[in-house]
């Protein structure tokens, strides 16, 4: 049994770990072998996650020390795996689909991500979310089709241009 010296020291890191993390999942992972939990841990390292297995009542009290994840609580049941990533939000959530599909287990519970709560039901919703390079990359795509736009608009108009005057010089021979 932890002694209470242990327990501080756990509240600690998973405070630090909610602290630094923009988005926190919380997995079922009831029925699975401890194998089964490697490869899970191994996916979940593919995708620049942390998964850890706590106990809920730490969980609970580190979540109290920081406040906002009072939508969480109730799902603070049973033997819970908990995801934490801080840049692709979305990751977590294509792992566990993915994995899901494959083995039936283990069942995603809940998600706050950036102080929004998404239920069980929304996990296709949050896989589906794009990372955040791909949203860059959308941005920046936006922005350059005006540029490319005025560019493509404005050699167009110099051929143009340059033609006309070449027709006028050979008129003028």
């Amino acid at each position: 049994m932890p002694t209470l010296a242990e327990k501080k020291a756990v509240v600690e890191e998973i405070t630090e770990q909610l602290e630094s993390s923009n988005a926190v999942y919380i997995t079922k992972y009831t029925g699975m072998s401890v194998s089964d939990m490697g490869e899970l841990r191994g996916k979940f390292r593919e995708g620049s996650v942390q998964f850890k297995v706590y106990k809920n009542t730490l969980v609970k009290r580190a979540m109290d020390t920081i406040g906002g994840y009072e939508e969480l609580y109730s799902h603070l049941e049973d033997q819970n795996g908990f995801a934490f990533v801080d840049e692709e939000l979305a990751a977590p959530a294509k792992v566990l689909k993915d994995y899901i599909k494959e083995h039936n287990k283990p069942e995603f519970k809940a998600a706050l991500i950036d102080g929004d709560f998404y239920s069980k039901d929304q996990l296709d919703t949050l896989a589906a979310m794009k990372s955040r390079t791909e949203v860059i990359g959308d941005i920046v795509g936006l922005l350059m089709a005006p540029i490319s736009n005025v560019i493509s608009g404005l050699e167009a108009q110099g051929s143009n241009i340059a033609g006309a005057i070449q027709t006028i010089a050979e008129k003028g021979e």
